[in-house]
């Protein structure tokens, strides 16, 4: 009997989400969902082996991978991708599937229609890539879906053209993008039954244009999904709050057009709606509340915010007519930092041409250029141009890479054009109705997405200051005995801050660079003969940044990935153990001096060094996160120093003071370190026992996690006393200080030596810094001068001592 990983069918009931290499990262959501009692429609897998069975018992995979070593010459060329995928697709389509592959899949689809009760039942089949939906994957849906198919020829032709799908020019261009190998990248193909949908479309269990966690937000429409997910229609959205489940926002738009399944070929058809349901909400309350309620039960089986597709029965009664047809990870929002709310620029006369929908925020001033099809795009599109299109979907990914805004006619907060801005980083509005037609190719107009409304031409006023806020050498900034560094992740980002005149980088994260330069688990990269790939791809991060702001201090934390973000690394999953609680796991220094781990710290230790002893970049420093006991810290420093990295004048170590042990302790791990970092975010975690992913205590009430709690800001001045005492420095790498400028005025009297901000708050905190130190000079000098006249003493206590 076969194993499991050579299958050629699996029932979605058999599969769960770690065996995305097996059915991609769609079906094996399914799959996870049936078993935690989510309602999702039966179904199965044709498998990621039988795709490479196919494609190496036919003898078409070298012929695949050389069509496009030889067709792409130029990776920046759109029609070179377009005649890639022609050749490729064709090849695939027209070469014979094996018999016993299509066999199992008609035994399969005749199993599926007997359990369900019809013959021929009707059959969503959907692409699953093994790549698509992971975390690190940002733009689902590259592949082909086909809906209403049924009988066993049809099926079997339509598997075919989603193994076809995998090399459509969006998709060859995204694994270039990323670097991934396209020999990796197999895909499976889901077979499920159909909703016969009355309603459906999407929802996030964060809001995905403010960032608001404690917000779901559902978009609908009538009909298929499809209509919401592509953006045809502008939907109906709905806000509920998560805590409550009380629906909160309402907006019932008028809906003209439906996908359905035709009545007499089955076919899905796109058919207008009566006027007397054009208004209508396509769900009513309480399903709204049944789909949040959902929601609410994948995101915590998941950990994390997801994106949801659902639909609701037109055949069946409520709330067996409520199903869930696909889930992911949500994307955009999982690695920010939720930002503040934009201020609106101020209100001067200006003309508006039209308003739509605010999808990702900011504010663009450019030429407009109209296209109506993705071919357009590409002939016309020039990079900083305003792109106006009625939708988009991910044909449109290369040319949407161009943009510096783009407006629609279509879509609502969840569709591709405002999923693919945010993920980008580019004003987008959506829903403007009519964009296509205002707006004139040529004409210059002002996009203001953080209230979605277009302006005609460039209105200077509604330009927001460039983020990050930078300044010239030439321009003020108060000198301060404080010194006041920056937190950095992605090294590229140095080019944007590097004239701020920061004092050095207090946090140069090392996990940027693992997930999107190396990618690959460096266990998997050691076992198949590739440490030195993450020893110069590690190198090269940390040097651009060195180089950069030499000979200012960059301090760069050892990798500080959890069991559950390094399984998500390419070949994570055969090395990682699955923890109930990761944020208290094996995480940090417990990893590095583990037998397990040990060689991989190994390869950091060497790339540390190739930078400081190879290059000479002498002002990189390291820092060694989540520190729980003195004698881990000492089997660590050990094993660096094996590896040519030892404390001394020109080579210091820091430990993050995240584990209250370390505050307790801080005598006796003053001896093994030159300073101490403060991360505050674990540290409150850790002192007031809340978790800080979770918004259940702080919805209650928002003092059960704040860094200003009188209990961290205790253990914070006791850190600072007792490491001066013994000549080690203390800095502050958390949220805090980045957050609350009180915060910042309690470290400066405390006497910290440092703080660490990120970039965008930089120069606002350098001043408020050197405003603090001449107020406690003012208050010093006022105080002796009182005492020299003998008068009465008003001191002024701080009350941390």
């Amino acid at each position: 009997m076969s194993s499991k990983k050579e299958k050629i069918i699996l029932d979605f009931r058999d599969v769960r989400k770690e065996d995305i290499a097996l059915v991609g990262g769609k079906v094996a959501n399914l799959g996870e969902m049936i078993s935690i009692g989510i309602p999702v429609p039966p179904g199965f897998a044709v498998t990621a082996y039988a795709y490479k069975e196919f494609i190496t018992k036919t003898g078409i995979a070298e012929k695949i991978y050389s069509i496009i070593d030889e067709t792409i010459v130029d990776p920046n060329e759109p029609q070179h991708y377009e005649e890639a995928s022609k050749r490729i697709r064709s090849l695939i389509e027209n070469t014979p599937m094996p018999e016993h592959i299509q066999e199992e899949i008609r035994k399969a689809y005749r199993r599926l229609c007997e359990e369900v009760g019809s013959q021929d039942v009707f059959v969503a089949v959907r692409s699953s890539a093994t790549a698509e939906d992971l975390p690190d994957a940002s733009f689902a849906g590259q592949q082909e879906s086909y809906l209403n198919v049924h009988g066993e020829k049809e099926l079997i032709e339509k598997v075919r053209k989603c193994w076809s799908s995998l090399f459509t020019p969006r998709a060859i261009f995204y694994r270039n993008q990323k670097g991934f190998k396209h020999e990796n990248v197999l895909i499976s193909v889901g077979v499920q039954k159909m909703v016969n949908s009355r309603s459906a479309g999407v929802m996030f269990t964060i809001n995905p244009i403010t960032g608001d966690p404690n917000q779901i937000v559902i978009e609908s429409s009538w009909g298929l999904g499809e209509a919401v997910v592509s953006g045809s229609v502008t939907p109906d959205h709905f806000v509920v709050d998560k805590d409550n489940l009380q629906i909160i926002e309402k907006k019932i738009a008028k809906k003209l057009i439906e996908y359905v399944r035709g009545p007499k070929t089955g076919r899905t058809i796109r058919v207008k709606i009566p006027p007397e349901r054009q208004d209508e909400p396509s769900v009513t309350d309480g399903e709204i509340v049944y789909l949040a309620n959902l929601a609410k039960k994948i995101e915590e089986h998941y950990g994390r915010p997801q994106d949801i597709e659902w639909a609701i029965d037109k055949s069946l009664p409520y709330p067996k007519n409520i199903f869930i047809v696909q889930a992911r990870a949500e994307t955009v929002w999982a690695s920010r930092t939720l930002p503040a709310k934009p201020v609106s620029p101020p209100s001067v006369e200006r003309e508006v041409v039209l308003k739509g929908l605010p999808a990702s925020p900011g504010v663009y001033a450019g030429i407009a250029k109209v296209a109506m099809t993705a071919d357009e795009a590409a002939r016309i599109v020039k990079k900083g141009d305003i792109l106006v299109a009625k939708m988009t979907n991910p044909d449109w990914v290369p040319y949407m890479r161009y943009a510096g805004a783009i407006v629609t006619d279509e879509g609502g907060a969840t569709c591709h054009a405002a999923i693919v801005s945010r993920e980008l980083g580019i004003p987008c509005i959506v829903g403007a109705g009519n964009a296509t037609k205002v707006l004139k190719t040529g004409e210059e107009y002002t996009v203001d997405a953080n209230v979605g409304v277009v302006y005609y031409g460039v209105v200077e006023e509604a330009k927001p200051s460039a983020p990050p806020p930078t300044i010239t050498p030439t321009e003020f900034l108060p000198v301060t005995g404080t010194k006041v560094y920056i937190n950095l992740g992605v090294p590229e980002k140095i080019e944007d801050y590097k004239h701020l005149l920061f004092d050095g980088i207090g946090l140069m994260r090392v996990e940027f660079i693992m997930a999107s330069y190396i990618r690959e688990h460096p266990l998997h990269l050691i076992e198949t003969g590739q440490s030195q790939k993450f020893i110069e791809k590690m190198a090269e991060g940390i040097a651009m940044v060195a180089r950069a702001i030499y000979p200012n201090p960059i301090v760069v934390r050892f990798s500080d990935f959890k069991t559950n973000e390094y399984r998500k690394m390419i070949g994570g999953s055969k090395y990682e153990p699955t923890e109930d609680n990761p944020m208290l796991g094996w995480r940090g220094v417990s990893r590095y001096i583990s037998p397990q781990y040990r060689e991989a710290f190994r390869l950091e230790c060497r790339a540390v060094k190739k930078v400081r002893d190879e290059w000479g970049l002498k002002n990189v420093w390291v820092m060694l996160p989540f520190v729980r006991t003195t004698w881990e810290v000492k089997e660590c420093l050990k094993i660096m120093e094996e590896e040519g990295l030892k404390r001394g004048r020109d080579f210091k170590v820091w430990i993050m003071a995240e584990v209250p042990s370390v505050i307790f302790l801080a005598d006796e791990f003053s001896k093994f370190c030159d300073g101490f970092s403060i991360g505050s975010n674990d540290l409150t975690q850790l002192i007031l026992g809340t978790d800080r992913d979770s918004q259940i205590l702080p919805s209650i009430d928002k003092r059960y996690f704040d860094e200003r709690d009188p209990a961290v800001k205790r253990a914070i001045a006791h850190l600072i006393k007792v490491a001066h005492q013994n000549g080690v420095t203390v800095s502050i790498c958390g949220q805090a200080p980045s957050v609350y400028p009180e915060f910042t005025e309690f470290l400066v009297r405390c006497g910290i030596d440092s703080v660490s901000v990120n970039p965008d708050v930089f120069v606002r905190t350098k001043k408020l810094v050197a405003s603090i130190e001449r107020k406690i000079m003012l208050e010093k000098l006022l105080k002796t001068n009182v005492k020299n006249r003998g008068e009465e003493d008003f001191s002024l206590d701080n009350g941390y001592g």
